[in-house]
This record gives structure tokens, sequence and C-alpha cells, in this order.
């Protein structure tokens, strides 16, 4: 009887694990030529690899009832919007690394500080998604602040699980 090639093994084992199905995708790129201002915490192109694109609504400060979150403390309106957003991601089968892009809507720029500072703690540092950053008069109730939609882009199924 002939012996198996250990190697043949570990591949078949690493194609039979969960998650296996899907490719490894190629990290997404972002770029910020030189000939546009340098970005604070976004990235003025991304290119992310073909895969299922996944859209997410704006989200906001509202739990899982509907009752707003944080009203008058925007810190804790971006929180709630940002795990919303995490949430959401996370049903479609994405993470905050498969952004690529994220349209934001305020009431008010004065608080753009906090703002980055809670942003930085959920999208990547090192290649942040495009970014729309817009002042509104209001949001579809008085006391929500800040609005955020997202578009994140899957990695492709390998062609084996096809």
């Amino acid at each position: 009887m002939r012996a198996i090639n250990p190697i043949l093994l570990a591949a078949i084992a690493a194609l039979s694990t969960p998650g296996a199905v899907h490719a490894q995708a190629t990290p997404r790129r972002a770029l910020n030529p030189p000939s546009l201002p340098p970005p604070r915490g976004y990235s003025h192109v991304v290119i992310a690899p073909a895969g299922p694109r996944v859209s997410i609504s704006g989200q906001v400060a509202v739990d899982s009832l509907g009752a707003v979150v944080g009203a008058g403390n925007f810190r804790a309106q971006c929180v709630q919007v940002f795990e919303n957003l995490g949430r959401a991601l996370q049903s479609a089968g994405a993470t905050f690394a498969d952004v690529v892009a994220t349209n934001m809507y305020v009431t008010d720029l004065s608080h753009l500080a906090v703002l980055r500072e809670v942003r930085a703690r959920y999208l990547p540092a090192d290649a942040p998604p495009a970014s729309t950053l817009v002042q509104v008069v209001a949001l579809y109730r008085p006391e929500l602040m800040i609005e955020i939609a997202a578009e994140a882009v899957l990695p492709s199924p390998s062609p084996r699980a096809r």
C-alpha cells in the first residue's frame, strides 16, 4: 500500500475547513494622489477586489426597538450608529474591513473631532474607506444627530466553491 503524501493531506484539510469557500481577497487598495489634499481618516480613492457588493442603508442612533439612543449626546449617537453598521455588516457576512465607502450626514459639523475619534475605533486606519461628509439641516427625527450609509465588498468565492 502506498503512503499518502502529507502535503496533499494538509492541502485537503485546508480546503475542507469552514470558511475555505472564500478565496483570499486581494486587499483593497487606498490611493491618495499627491495632487489632492491629504485626507484625514478617509481615502480619496479605494480600489476593491471583485466580489459581492453590500449596500447598508443609512444607520441612525436607534436601538433594536427603534428608540433613540443618546438624545443630545453626539458621542453616544456615533457609537450607536457604528454598532448598528457593524450588526448590518455582520448580517451580510462582512466586517468593517470590507467597507469601501461611507456617506455620513451630521446636523452639526462642530462635532467633527468626536466623529473622527469614534470612526477610528471601527474603520481600518491603514486603508480607510472613501468617505463623504455632509452637514444637513435635520434628519428624519429631530433628536437624531448623525446618519451613516456604507458600501462593502465581500471576497469572491473561490472557483472550487461555485
